[in-house]
């Protein structure tokens, strides 16, 4: 018989089925009944419960045995089959899930129905739920198990105690789940900004603004394919870009360098080799020649031959002169 003393714990008509359910066929016999009543009072009266002496509770003890007999078998069994076979689907909502098995076990044993033994049969329900997250939980890897009960609103203390985690690890975890609720009030915001807009154009304007791909097939609705078709897209997109980019550049080293040697006009050649012989003389650092010669807009093929073969200057002067 039930003794220990987290029996006060635990509803008077719980115990009373804890008790029934030790029973054998022999105890309820009309020869040996009596015995198996007094005999399951006075455990009860040793966890704590006056029922030897207490009509209420001997009244109580006795119609649960009658109707177990009426039955041919224990409530509890069929009570603990029924929350065996609860699945977290099932525990979605507690409350219905505790009604249900009321009316369902209350047509085999109709003192169940008893409006006391709702909240006890809520608390139980809603304790399996816990013990069903909790397990499910254990089975994830990393962090989810974390991030699971989390979601599911188990109180801290619970699962600090249930994953054997450190309240640092707990707040670490919260912290992450905080900036990545952000993040989607940020691509929500972006999203939001493109309405009307086409997928494509959807998926390109969240990879401008840095969103992960796993948020944008999430957030946008998108499949991979679609992704990747974008991904690709743009990059010929900034393959073109660059292109250009180098061309322009091109250009305008061209631009800076000047016109060829034989694109140089006679009295402009004259001109540019006389303002190199005063940069020269000047300075003959070869640094300083070709930073002045900048500065003076002279053709860098020009600078090039002043400061590699400077006697080929009276050479070109003198093709200049005609």
């Amino acid at each position: 018989m039930t003794t220990s003393d987290e029996t006060k714990k635990k509803p008077f008509w719980l115990l009373i089925e804890e008790n029934i359910l030790e029973l054998g066929p022999q105890d309820l016999s009309e020869g040996n009944l009596e015995a198996s009543v007094q005999r399951i009072a006075g455990a009860l009266d040793n966890a704590g419960y006056n029922v030897s002496r207490h009509g209420g509770n001997m009244i109580q003890l006795r119609g649960a045995i009658n109707e177990m007999r009426q039955a041919g078998k224990p409530l509890l069994k069929g009570f603990n089959a029924a929350i065996a076979a609860l699945t977290l689907e099932d525990l979605a909502d507690p409350y219905s899930t505790a009604d249900k098995i009321i009316r369902d076990l209350g047509k085999t044993w109709p003192r169940f129905r008893g409006s006391e033994r709702r909240p006890d049969v809520i608390g139980i329900v809603e304790q399996t739920r816990l013990d069903l997250l909790i397990a499910k939980a254990k089975d994830m890897p990393d962090d989810q198990g974390i991030r699971f009960l989390i979601k599911e609103q188990v109180a801290s203390e619970v699962i600090i105690s249930a994953l054997d985690i450190t309240k640092e690890k707990l707040k670490e975890v919260n912290t992450q789940i905080e900036k990545e609720r952000s993040e989607r009030a940020r691509v929500g915001s972006l999203l939001k900004a493109a309405e009307g807009k086409s997928n494509d154009e959807k998926i390109k304007h969240l990879f401008d603004n840095n969103v992960s791909e796993e948020l944008i097939i999430e957030m946008a609705e998108v499949d991979q394919a679609a992704i990747d078709g974008v991904k690709k897209a743009m990059e010929e997109e900034l393959k073109e870009k660059q292109r250009l980019a180098e061309e322009e550049a091109a250009k305008k080293k061209a631009e800076a360098a000047g016109p060829a040697l034989e694109d140089i006009a006679p009295d402009e050649m004259l001109e540019y080799i006389e303002s190199i012989r005063e940069i020269m003389e000047f300075s003959d650092v070869e640094k300083e020649i070709r930073v002045m010669c900048e500065q003076s807009s002279i053709p860098q093929a020009l600078v090039d031959i002043a400061v590699s073969e400077p006697e080929k200057l009276d050479e070109l002067e003198k093709q200049a002169e005609g």
